[in-house]
């Protein structure tokens, strides 16, 4: 079975975070939830309190084929200035293993210099932090092994492709169909 690990840091974007894990888990992909605060439970930046199933320093990583950053703020921030996480991003890159971020999120990616020469989105106010991207207005854009949304309202759309890469495009339709999309 695949393995994604969609990452929560303080001031998370709920939808963008919680969709992904509910299309996977209808899907049947395995995917965890994962803190970065030190604590399980993690305050979006809508003062929505979610439970994840494990801490960053629970994973192992050898066995996940996929990151997600979903955005918010200052979740995005969270995220970014979280060392061990950032490093398993670098290694992820490096090895051509599956990275996905959204909204906000992508100017990680950007940060990096993982976009350079690839198509990309995110919200409109981070579009200048995907350094060397062609940017888009797409919903979502897929490049290899990188997988980029624009914000809560592609969360479907972005979480559909997340499906069709873990499992296959067949997958993905059946789910949309049943999920009225």
């Amino acid at each position: 079975m695949n393995r994604v690990c969609v990452f929560f840091g303080t001031g998370f974007e709920e939808i963008e975070a919680l969709t992904v894990v509910d299309l996977l888990r209808r899907a049947s992909v395995e995917v965890s939830m994962v803190s970065i605060t030190g604590e399980k439970r993690v305050e979006s930046s809508h003062k929505v309190c979610v439970e994840t199933d494990m801490l960053l320093e629970e994973v192992d990583f050898s066995k996940v084929e996929m990151i997600v950053l979903p955005g918010g703020m200052p979740g995005t921030k969270n995220l970014e200035a979280c060392e061990i996480l950032m490093e398993q991003v670098e290694r992820f890159y490096e090895e051509g293993k599956y990275l996905s971020a959204i909204c906000a999120a992508p100017s990680i990616l950007g940060h990096r210099g993982m976009l350079k020469g690839r198509k990309a989105c995110s919200y409109p106010d981070f579009e200048g932090h995907l350094e060397g991207a062609e940017v888009t207005k797409n919903p979502v854009e897929i490049s290899e092994h990188i997988i980029t949304g624009r914000g809560m309202g592609t969360a479907i759309e972005f979480g559909l492709a997340i499906v069709a890469r873990m499992k296959d495009e067949k997958t993905a339709k059946e789910l949309a169909d049943k999920i009225i999309y």
